[in-house]
């Protein structure tokens, strides 16, 4: 690909649906080589609008919307950043020859878990836990029994959601009601259809970052992370594994990213098991929160990585140069309008970064910023950041 300059009639225009705070550090990567950015997000001055030429607030699931804000920008590349869009509509773009990242398809069956998680157990054939489908109560206490509930616990998610929202685990008898109360008010179209899933005893959980580029596939070091209620709360990088695991890890990587196709970073969440045994959870077709840690650890982040593939450029090595950590910085609270305090102290520790994201309010448990830290090993970077991140206030201004 030939690179225009910004603002001109040759310019190579990329724009963003969604502009959160990984969309934020695509568009500073992609403005590097002289991309044109226009950033799209339901609400005004989102992070990656911030430092966008310019940007459209849209409701991405209106298809109509979305298709003018397109026709009226002609870009280059069309960048999905969040899963929260009208794919069918993509989908048509795409047909009329817009270039969709990685794929419309792709898209359309990650945002989808039934979708994906027919292609990953059925089609191809990859480990993964036990799964039934539930369009009702009844449904669901049917499946959960076929799946050993309440002997085995079950995890319920909306088939459609983001973040952990609507995501939960019936242990006990008692639980399933309120499990399924919640995924009907957490998924992204409302209430309706669950993936229901036998609880996974893992060893670890592990996100294998791959890259799709010109040249073929290559994997960052395995990020390690801990969720909370199905949201990332800390990572690190690079995560202990042994050599079967790790190639067990890059061939479910390369298997699931071959079937989506197209260029970029891909984040596939992998469970670690006894006996050197891994099994696929989930894929994203875009850089992965978890791997905002390699903004410390490696000579190329996950997104300058993504910016390169997109933009058709090989990926020659992907070099690591430490052990790092990251720690999410979540309100506590609704914040209408979020202050940060304590980042003299933060920065008086040695290899502590704070990235903070500009968000314009909050509601409780919202990521508005992370900790990132570099040391010897992953532990010792780990407990860096969260002890930086302990100092840190999130606050109204």
């Amino acid at each position: 690909m030939a690179i225009g300059t910004p603002k001109s009639a040759h310019a190579t225009r990329v724009l963003m649906l969604g502009s959160g705070e990984l969309g934020k550090e695509v568009v500073i990567e992609l403005q590097r080589f002289g991309v044109e950015v226009i950033a799209c997000d339901r609400y005004a001055d989102a992070p990656a609008m911030q430092v966008a030429h310019r940007s459209h607030v849209i409701d991405m699931l209106d298809r109509a919307a979305l298709r003018a804000v397109i026709e009226q920008e002609k870009p280059t590349l069309i960048v999905p950043e969040i899963e929260a869009i009208a794919t069918a509509e993509l989908i048509a773009l795409e047909a009329e020859g817009w270039t969709v990242i990685p794929t419309a398809q792709a898209a359309r069956l990650t945002m989808d878990r039934e979708a994906i998680r027919r292609v990953a157990a059925e089609e191809l054939a990859l480990p993964t836990a036990r799964f039934r489908f539930a369009d009702t109560f009844d449904e669901l206490r049917a499946a959960a029994g076929a799946l050993g509930w309440p002997v085995v616990p079950v995890v319920i998610k909306p088939i459609m959601s983001s973040s952990g929202k609507g995501q939960s685990v019936a242990r006990a008898s008692g639980d399933l009601e309120a499990c399924w109360q919640y995924a009907q008010t957490g998924g992204r179209t409302g209430a309706g259809r669950v993936i229901v899933e036998q609880f996974i005893e893992f060893d670890s959980e592990i996100t294998m970052l791959t890259v799709r580029a010109a040249n073929g596939t290559a994997f960052c070091d395995p990020v390690g992370h801990r969720q909370v209620g199905g949201d990332y709360v800390e990572s690190w990088q690079p995560h202990a594994m042994s050599a079967l695991q790790v190639a067990r890890s890059q061939d479910i990587a390369r298997r699931i990213t071959d079937r989506l196709g197209g260029h970029g970073v891909f984040g596939v969440e992998l469970f670690l098991l006894a006996n050197d045994q891994v099994m696929f959870s989930e894929v994203s077709p875009r850089p992965h929160d978890t791997g905002m840690v390699t903004m410390a650890t490696q000579i190329w982040s996950q997104f300058a990585l993504h910016a390169r593939a997109i933009l058709g450029l090989p990926i020659a090595q992907i070099r690591r140069h430490s052990a790092g950590a990251s720690v999410a910085l979540r309100a506590e609270a609704a914040l209408a309008s979020p202050v940060i305090d304590g980042l003299a102290d933060a920065y008086a520790t040695p290899d502590i970064d704070v990235r903070w994201f500009g968000k314009p309010s909050a509601v409780a448990r919202r990521r508005l910023g992370v900790v990132l830290a570099t040391a010897d090993t992953a532990e010792a970077a780990l407990a860096k950041a969260k002890a930086t991140a302990a100092t840190l206030r999130l606050r109204e201004a």
